[in-house]
């Protein structure tokens, strides 16, 4: 299994518009964050999850030349502002739809955002279109399973989805956007390879995990590596690393986990 990092930035990215704090003006690549997303690939399958406003350009610097099917966690503008590009993808699977999954709330986002894509085939060539579909507790495919949990994010429920495949059994949890992982959500992400959680900032916030709560989640999960995503220019990378303990990394923009 693999795991490429499109993004591991917050709504406003890093660095940030009229900012001038030393992470936004820092020379360590690391520090700079297009909005976060994943693409997972699972025995040749390949899954984007998310696509942000920036996602055509983290498709060029990672060269994503493949996409299967589309999972999008939820409907706020950092991960779904992007999903007209997907009509590329589109073309490359025989100008038919792209299946997409989410939650209800995320499939009347879409609707809304892109009533002209929600089909079983595009318009045209090189348009894009959605076949919409909710998704399930658990997927089973030939390449392994994809599960989902639901977590709170403010007034609304985002994805959480763990992976596992199954030639290696390597297993992959993706937290991203959440206030806390309820005890669904750990049991579900127990025995995981890698874990990918919700890190914010030092700072508590109303509708995500700070790097305190993060870390309480990522010791209850017991999982072996855990990476923080969906940071903001409040954290430096070099130095949260330092400060992070063992077996917790703040992840970054171009990434690759191998399991």
């Amino acid at each position: 299994m693999e795991v490429i990092f499109l993004g591991t930035g917050t709504s406003q990215g890093v660095p940030m518009i009229a900012c001038g704090c030393g992470v936004c003006r820092s020379p360590d690549r690391r520090n700079h964050r297009t909005r976060a997303s994943v693409h997972v690939i699972m025995d040749g399958l390949h899954i984007q999850v998310d696509a942000a406003p920036e996602f055509r350009l983290q498709c060029l610097r990672e060269g994503i030349d493949k996409m299967d099917f589309f999972i999008l966690t939820h409907g706020h503008a950092d991960h779904i502002a992007g999903m007209d590009d997907l009509r590329r993808y589109c073309d490359l699977i025989g100008g038919n739809a792209l299946t997409v999954f989410s939650t209800p709330e995320g499939i009347g986002r879409v609707q809304s955002m892109y009533p002209y894509a929600v089909g079983e085939r595009p318009a045209a060539r090189g348009y894009a279109a959605f076949r919409l579909q909710e998704m399930p507790a658990r997927m089973d495919l030939p390449q392994g399973t994809i599960e989902s949990t639901l977590l709170p994010h403010g007034n609304m429920q985002t994805l959480g989805l763990v992976f596992t495949e199954r030639s290696s059994g390597r297993k992959f949890a993706y937290y991203t956007d959440c206030k806390q992982v309820p005890l669904a959500g750990i049991e579900l992400a127990r025995g995981a390879h890698g874990v990918v959680l919700d890190g914010l900032r030092p700072l508590p916030h109303p509708s995500h995990m700070s790097i305190d709560e993060a870390l309480l989640v990522a010791q209850n999960i017991g999982a072996p590596a855990t990476w923080l995503t969906h940071l903001t220019h409040l954290n430096d990378h070099a130095e949260l690393e330092a400060a992070l303990p063992p077996g917790v990394a703040p992840a970054h923009d171009g990434l690759r986990l191998r399991f």
